[in-house]
């Protein structure tokens, strides 16, 4: 394999680790107060930017009753997703 598709070929892979889930459906009723991007704007809720992702469904499966198993693993691949420093610091 060739220098030039070795790269192509870790820029493919690097590109597909890194994408994006779709943005959940019912994204607004985590977004509220948890931002859309998982960093929170209210003083005293958590941030759920790159939180583990099983971490965060057990959560929502926990406090989020009027979601369905879909909804809740749309929204826990999206914030998992996102990055750490996805919003201003607090």
């Amino acid at each position: 394999m060739s220098p030039a598709s070795l790269a192509l070929t870790a820029l493919l892979f690097a590109t597909a680790a890194h994408a994006q889930p779709p943005k959940p459906t019912r994204l607004g009723l985590c977004a509220a107060c948890h931002g859309e991007n998982g960093v929170a704007n209210v003083k005293g809720v958590p941030h759920l930017a790159a939180q583990d992702r099983d971490y965060l469904a057990a959560a929502m499966r926990a406090a989020a009753g009027a979601l369905s198993d879909r909804d809740i693993d749309e929204l826990a691949d999206w914030y998992a997703a996102q990055p750490r420093d996805a919003g201003a610091a607090r």
